[in-house]
């Protein structure tokens, strides 16, 4: 199994110069394996966009979007999303809502006047499969289970299993709810990697608290608990420059040696 982030950015894209080295895309993830012809997607932050050009090159026509919840920074790329417009291409998009509220929820964000082509114009065949924390489904050879995390409104994260391995993906989640966050743990237990919300430092924190998103510690001690082999920071903060997060990195390395940041363009065989 094979991860990619093509995009790792929380909130909004930034374009600045000095925030590209780890990339200014909103979040945005590819899973393949071996037997897999479909690509996995997990959330449509604008990192799609680039990836959809290059699944364009592969000439793939089915593909399967995961989407960890609606908020702005998770869906704002599907509208430049190539695939989406090409006849003959099918998406399947799953989420914790139900099919129809999905539909109308992705549809907004290209109502008129926002975006010149309404949603249900475009040319791919769209098929919506509503998925429930703690049951496991599978696409391909991947098993899948959501999970619940700890955000404004709702959100899910993704245990990923090919061939006995796994990858957790817990964006947007807040550390603090024992029963969540002990949902959490377990999913990851013995993972290959944790892809954890590390939005903040601990200095950060105090006053976002509520605001959804959790400090380096807070993902450090989670990867501890799991067992994982290796933690992934995420979601990284727009205010952090490249500088700030190499920082942010070496202070992480202090409470869990084998932490990474996540970087765009990047990929990680499982």
């Amino acid at each position: 199994m094979e991860v990619k982030f093509w995009g790792v950015r929380g909130s909004i894209p930034t374009p600045e110069a000095d925030r590209l080295r780890y990339g200014g895309n909103t979040t945005c993830l590819e899973i393949g394996a071996p037997d897999l012809r479909e690509p996995v997607i997990i959330d449509c932050g604008s990192g799609i966009r680039a990836l959809g050009d290059e699944l364009l090159k592969r000439q793939a026509r089915r593909f399967h979007i995961l989407l960890s919840h609606f908020h702005w920074d998770h869906i704002q790329g599907l509208p430049s999303f190539a695939p989406l417009f090409q006849p003959g291409t099918d998406i399947t998009i799953y989420s914790n809502r139900s099919t129809l509220e999905s539909c109308l929820l992705l549809a907004a964000q290209m109502a008129d006047p926002y975006f010149p082509v309404l949603f249900g114009e475009v040319g791919a065949q769209l098929d919506f499969k509503q998925v429930d924390c703690g049951k496991e489904f599978t696409i391909g050879s991947l098993k899948i289970e959501p999970f619940q995390l700890n955000h404004p409104q709702g959100a899910v994260g993704f245990r990923i299993e090919s061939e006995g391995r796994a990858m957790v993906h817990a964006s947007d989640h807040e550390a603090g709810v024992a029963e969540i966050d002990a949902g959490l743990v377990r999913v990851a237990r013995d993972s290959e990697l944790l892809v954890m919300d590390a939005q903040y430092t601990p200095e950060e924190y105090p006053p976002k608290v509520g605001w959804g998103h959790s400090s380096y510690a807070h993902a450090a001690d989670a990867a501890k608990a799991a067992g994982v082999k290796q933690l992934m920071l995420f979601h990284h903060d727009p205010a952090h420059s490249d500088t700030f997060l190499d920082q942010m990195l070496a202070d992480a390395q202090k409470l869990f040696a084998t932490t990474g940041m996540a970087c765009e363009g990047k990929a990680f065989e499982i």
